[in-house]
């Protein structure tokens, strides 16, 4: 599993640079605070301790830690030139991020990670999801409502076939993001996109 800027992916990169996060930085991710952190300034960028605290319903102390503690492992940084030593500013560095490091798996301290992290995650995800929908379509404007999808299907397919469909969806994704990652105007707010492609279990085994 990976994620560029707000976007999931399945585990087909492609030819796309993705940073495989090492056991370390697993570990430093794998706190639900911190998921929180990290999503956030994918999805609304650069924020402060302060600006975090409003939004968690946390302290600016609590947040400035767990800023740091992202920090220390490059999954944040300081947004250059703005801020002051008392207000710094944090953004997450552009690029893909995969979750899903073979080596951290070899181990029960980075399945334990690995899991928390993604767990949190996807947590995430469908909460925002429920959210869209307890808002009631009818509590968005039109030109919302017909540019939103909430969709699901069901194929018979050889790996090999889901692996070259992952490649084209995640090819589309890809693609939104470089176009509109900082886009700025009027109405625009941030979009989350997520595909999900997996194989059910086959015939005679139970869900």
């Amino acid at each position: 599993m990976s994620t560029d800027e707000s976007v999931e992916h399945g585990a087909g990169h492609g030819e796309k640079d993705y940073r495989v996060l090492d056991a370390g930085a697993l570990r430093a991710l794998a706190h639900p605070l911190r998921v929180q952190i990290y999503d956030i300034l994918s999805q609304y960028g650069p924020q402060t301790a302060s600006s975090l605290a409003v939004r968690l319903g946390e302290s600016s102390g609590s947040t400035s830690y767990h800023l740091r503690a992202l920090a220390a492992h490059d999954l944040i940084e300081e947004v250059e030139g703005r801020g002051t030593g008392r207000e710094r500013w944090w953004h997450r560095p552009v690029g893909g991020v995969s979750f899903a490091n073979p080596d951290a798996m070899k181990t029960p301290s980075g399945r334990a990670a690995t899991q928390l992290v993604m767990a949190e995650w996807f947590q995430r995800r469908q909460s925002y999801l429920m959210d869209y929908i307890n808002r009631g379509i009818n509590g968005e404007p039109e030109a919302w409502q017909e540019g939103s999808l909430i969709s699901t299907a069901t194929a018979r397919m050889t790996p090999e076939q889901t692996q070259e469909l992952v490649q084209r969806v995640q090819a589309l994704l890809d693609e939104a993001v470089e176009n509109y990652r900082n886009q700025e105007g009027e109405n625009v707010r941030p979009v989350t996109m997520r595909a999900d492609i997996f194989p059910l279990p086959a015939e005679g085994e139970a869900l």
